[in-house]
């Protein structure tokens, strides 16, 4: 193939724009045309242009370098970083940062940015570039959240404090560099304290969030301490994946990443940190959310098989849905949670890919899971992204592959949500986290998402 194939992709995207990310132009076209030649190779040149077309937005728009070592990462649309939304992004490029140092250099950059953030407010899920007091504010008769003016939002997500732990790890085990590990010992014993604390919200959490003049899903109800809550072993949340509050106390979904994540602290903490106490204590930990989750989560389906739930509150409260955010139940075998042919994963997929979830919507366009975050009827790319990546029949995966591609609105760029019987009609016009996941489901039916499978041996596995 080589450079006549190569010409046939447009790489003007690549070629420009890259020195916010502190990668010159002509290096971003080196660490990817290998890469984009290759999904070309295997997929096509459209899937190959969409691919070179996402990941180098991603370097060259979203990211910038500071001196102090660190990188901020925005959204996309929003000049914010979400500690969960910035992980996502960077998934396509570990499966580069083990060839390419300077690659590798950008993510653990980030890392430290991440890691800086649980330190500064563990209770914030998005943050500025700065102490700009920019972002949602408190307004006027609000209660005081005790947001600084270093944080955008203050809305606590259990995967906000998981996601990073995540990147942190799978930077570690794709390179084997331990440079951005620094506070990690702080920052894991930060979230090992936020969750335990959490265990119990109602008797001791500082937490609480309150706003008024604002839809349901923007506040807390009880004076911002959430609905009622029983002890369940698994630990609280206000806030869902996708910023809106939680019906019940314990989020499902996220209570497994928290178990997955805190596996990942245990090994670096046995095998870099040489901290027996750190690696004890996030063991115990997760023991009792993977027991909370068996408990609580599981609960009898609407044809009577077991399921997993959302939402629970361990006071009879349950919530069969899935939300098209992640983590969700759908994202379960990509997160390390369980394999994708474990039977009771399995019956939960049937039931959140069915009309039994209230946020799963069909059209004449697509069918797929969607977010109370959106207008009713729309479905996220993002879902259908980790559709594929958790099936297990590769034809299911290359027509999702190709259903985003089709879903484009022919913008070239994948949206936060389309109605799925008129793409044309979308929300957010530059989201690089479905920009992201798309990538990481071509790189899956390529065969090319490799730097997963290589990190695989800590999984919780359920």
């Amino acid at each position: 193939m080589g450079s006549d194939h190569e010409a046939r992709h447009n790489w003007s995207g690549i070629m420009t724009g890259a020195q916010a990310s502190g990668l010159p132009a002509l290096y971003t076209r080196e660490i990817l045309s290998g890469l984009v030649t290759a999904v070309a190779d295997r997929l096509g040149d459209r899937v190959a242009d969409a691919v070179g077309r996402c990941m180098s937005d991603t370097l060259a728009r979203t990211i910038t370098r500071h001196p102090d070592g660190t990188a901020f990462v925005i959204t996309g649309d929003i000049p914010a970083m979400w500690l969960r939304d910035s992980t996502a992004q960077l998934a396509p490029f570990l499966h580069l940062a083990g060839q390419d140092e300077r690659l590798a250099d950008t993510i653990a950059a980030v890392s430290r940015r991440q890691q800086a953030s649980i330190l500064h407010d563990p209770y914030a899920n998005a943050f500025n570039d700065g102490p700009t007091g920019a972002g949602h504010r408190d307004r006027t008769g609000d209660p005081d959240t005790g947001q600084s003016a270093w944080v955008w939002e203050r809305k606590y997500e259990i995967d906000s404090l998981a996601y990073p732990v995540q990147l942190a790890y799978d930077l570690w085990c794709a390179t084997g560099r331990t440079d951005h590990l620094d506070t990690f010992g702080r920052v894991a014993r930060t979230v090992v304290g936020v969750w335990r604390a959490e265990q119990r919200h109602h008797e001791g959490s500082p937490y609480t969030f309150e706003r008024t003049d604002c839809p349901p899903s923007d506040t807390l109800v009880r004076a911002g301490r959430g609905p009622e809550v029983a002890f369940t072993g698994m630990t609280w949340a206000g806030f869902r994946p996708s910023d809106d509050a939680c019906r019940y106390g314990y989020n499902v979904p996220g209570n497994a990443l928290a178990a997955v994540a805190l596996g990942y602290v245990g090994r670096i903490a046995t095998e870099v940190l040489h901290d027996d106490a750190l690696a004890t204590d996030a063991a115990a930990l997760r023991s009792d959310l993977e027991r909370g989750i068996r408990e609580h989560g599981i609960v009898p389906g609407p044809d009577g098989r077991p399921v997993y739930a959302y939402e629970v509150d361990g006071r009879g409260g349950v919530l069969l849905a899935d939300d098209a955010n992640s983590p969700s139940l759908l994202s379960l075998p990509m997160l390390g949670w369980c394999a994708a042919d474990d039977p009771l994963y399995a019956a939960t997929r049937d039931l959140i890919l069915s009309d039994a979830n209230p946020y799963y919507y069909s059209g004449t366009a697509a069918s797929g899971i969607g977010s109370p975050h959106t207008p009713a009827g729309h479905v996220w790319p993002i879902a259908l992204a980790i559709q594929g990546l958790t099936t297990t029949d590769p034809d299911e995966c290359r027509r999702l592959l190709d259903l985003i591609l089709a879903t484009d609105a022919g913008t070239g760029a994948v949206h936060e949500s389309f109605h799925v019987d008129d793409p044309a009609v979308y929300t957010r016009e530059w989201f690089s986290w479905a920009n992201s996941m798309f990538c990481e489901l071509a790189l899956q039916a390529a065969g090319l998402r490799t730097y997963r499978r290589r990190c695989a041996g800590v999984d919780a596995r359920r």
